[in-house]
């Protein structure tokens, strides 16, 4: 039947069944799953692990999933490159980068959608809906395509044509809506009143944020079984940043490494910063903004999490930070540059904040540090467009050459 026990308010902690509901009725706080953690300690360990599967599954009691088959497209463990080009330039000697621009549908979604769209169907939903803010859709849509699911996808009328176009091609219906994320998000919790639907990203939220736990399930074991000094994260709803937070702390309680002293450090664009702003005000209430950046994937100006976000950051000794749109394009060149990865503006938010870390001297030379990139940079061409600038020559040896002088 899985280790998954319940859902738990996490703010009055009462306790439900699990079933596809997000919100407590008593307070109205956020639920989370709750696990049998003396079971899974008898059977997962590093060896168990090593067995498993070649992705996300190999952490499968870890995740809210039962018994029997899951929707696999084979997302998760994915590369952690050792930066040592970028680590040069910015004096770091154990930067590592956690690229999950590789995953199937090219960002770190696929690992929530995987784990959101096998408990729906295990739910017995037919339908699988999200509202995105564009990575969220593809990988709905293509996991509902591999599940034999209707899908339907609501998404910012403004989005990135090819994020519109990486959704729309495994056949969902897509509801452009005239509006930003967050009015996207609330005409969905409305529609998931009224239509017997699994929104990934509301009344099924409580399973589907698990997924971004194997973010830090895989760092730890591709570490060689021990936490990072310092993770970089960005920060839409908050999420994934609790997440993390939370894979590195599970695998020391159940006792895979050993302890935790990594330093969550939060990034946001600033045109979309509510959670770094409550930080530098030193006050855990996030006041919503609404979003004006090239960091789309970012743009949800009223995060759902950011209040349990502040609170890693807090327990973490983490940092905030906030970098402009200009800063985002100088991240992605610079990550494409130097190790030759190419993220989308999520990564260049983070990559920007990790220069300004380590010219502040918040992060030392020696730390061993873990950048995470979520989403691959095919899918945000258009602001790195500038960097198009061939050499135009006749077909001769004597054009190339003069070209070459030229330049």
């Amino acid at each position: 039947m899985g280790f998954a026990k319940a859902l738990k308010c996490r703010e009055c902690g009462k306790e439900y069944e699990k079933q596809p509901i997000n919100i407590c009725e008593w307070c109205f706080g956020p639920l989370e799953v709750v696990y049998d953690y003396d079971g899974i300690r008898k059977v997962m360990t590093r060896a168990h692990i090593q067995r498993g599967p070649h992705n996300l599954w190999r952490y499968r009691e870890l995740l809210p999933v039962e018994d029997g088959p899951v929707i696999d497209m084979h997302a998760g463990m994915t590369p952690l490159v050792r930066a040592d080009n970028l680590g040069r330039m910015l004096g770091l000697e154990n930067l590592y980068i956690k690229n999950d621009c590789v995953n199937p549908t090219y960002s770190f979604k696929d690992r929530v959608v995987a784990v959101a769209s096998t408990v729906a169907r295990q739910m017995g939903f037919d339908t699988l809906a999200c509202a995105s803010t564009g990575n969220l859709a593809g990988s709905v849509a293509a996991h509902a395509a591999k599940a034999g699911m209707k899908a339907f996808v609501f998404i910012p009328a403004d989005l990135e044509k090819v994020k519109i176009v990486g959704a729309s091609i495994y056949g969902p219906t897509v509801v452009a809506v005239n509006g930003n994320y967050d009015e996207v998000n609330r005409l969905c919790s409305e529609v998931a009143d009224n239509f017997n639907w699994a929104f990934v990203n509301i009344n099924v939220r409580p399973f589907y944020a698990e997924g971004s736990k194997t973010l830090g399930y895989e760092v730890a074991e591709q570490l060689g079984w021990r936490a990072p000094d310092n993770v970089i994260v960005p920060v839409a709803s908050g999420s994934l940043l609790t997440k993390v937070w939370k894979g590195f702390n599970e695998f020391k309680d159940i006792g895979l490494i050993d302890q935790v002293q990594t330093r969550v450090h939060m990034v946001q664009p600033q045109g979309c910063s509510p959670v770094v702003t409550a930080f530098s005000e030193g006050v855990m209430d996030v006041r919503p903004v609404k979003p004006n950046t090239i960091a789309k994937s970012l743009a949800i100006g009223n995060p759902a999490d950011g209040y349990y976000a502040l609170k890693v950051l807090k327990d973490s000794k983490g940092t905030a930070t906030a970098v402009t749109d200009n800063e985002v394009i100088e991240g992605i060149k610079l990550l494409a540059e130097t190790e030759g990865i190419f993220g989308e503006t999520a990564a260049g938010v983070v990559i920007s904040g990790l220069r300004r870390l380590a010219l502040s001297g918040a992060i030392k030379p020696k730390e061993l540090t873990v950048v995470y990139v979520t989403g691959n940079g095919l899918k945000t061409q258009e602001v790195v467009e500038d960097t198009v600038r061939p050499l135009v020559v006749q077909p001769t040896l004597a054009s190339f050459k003069k070209a070459l002088e030229s330049k």
